[in-house]
């Protein structure tokens, strides 16, 4: 007498998360061709219709999972600087000394910036598009960000000035995230295997040199 409702509980439960999965895939491919559009043609250049498009769905589909285009560049920005902020405070946390946690915030950021070249080229370009009250928060995600890195650089030069240590961070983010750029010459794509090492030791060369 049991087995009949059960049943249904249990598939109602299964079709809805099959279509929460769904509609979650849908919206990262939304993300992912957001990335590659803004990247190549601009913000202000890619419409509602060429972001459906490009993740396989109708223009107005694209209302389905964000309010309107400047959402999109919006979640975009913040969902990678989220990444960066959670994934350095996990490595740090699980680094033995200061020098391993150096060492790896180094490894995560060229793994972010080798993986996300088109997201480091929309932040350069059109963070300014974002509204004011994604502006403020990416900002503050990125601080923190920046000072995961400042307080390791502080156990490594003790007694340093913390505003130089910011430079140091800010400019081994600048090294690393030059990725869009330098690994292109002459229009041909330098093998991500060759741009790693080089990558991560000229950071750690500028961030440990006394």
């Amino acid at each position: 007498m049991t087995g009949g409702p059960e049943t249904n509980i249990d598939g109602t439960r299964t079709a809805a998360t099959q279509r929460g999965q769904a509609k979650e895939l849908r919206r990262m491919a939304l993300l992912s061709a957001a990335a590659g559009l803004f990247a190549e043609n601009g913000f202000t250049r890619v419409s509602l219709e060429d972001l459906g498009a490009a993740a396989g769905v109708s223009g107005p589909a694209v209302y389905r999972h964000f309010p309107g285009k400047q959402a999109v560049l919006g979640e975009l920005l913040l969902s990678v600087s989220r990444d960066l902020l959670n994934g350095g405070q996990s490595v740090v946390a699980e680094a033995a000394d200061p020098t391993d946690a150096l060492k790896g915030l180094v490894q995560f950021h060229v793994d972010f910036a080798l993986s996300n070249p088109d997201v480091i080229r929309v932040q350069d370009r059109d963070f300014g598009s974002l509204s004011e009250a994604d502006q403020a928060e990416v900002r503050s995600l990125q601080r923190g960000y920046v000072e995961t890195w400042v307080g390791v650089l502080a156990r490594l030069h003790q007694g340093a000035d913390i505003a130089g240590l910011r430079v140091r961070a800010h400019a081994a983010f600048g090294l690393i995230n030059s990725t869009p750029h330098s690994v292109r010459h002459h229009g041909r794509k330098i093998a991500v295997k060759s741009a790693r090492p080089i990558l991560e030791q000229m950071a750690l060369a500028a961030l440990t040199s006394a």
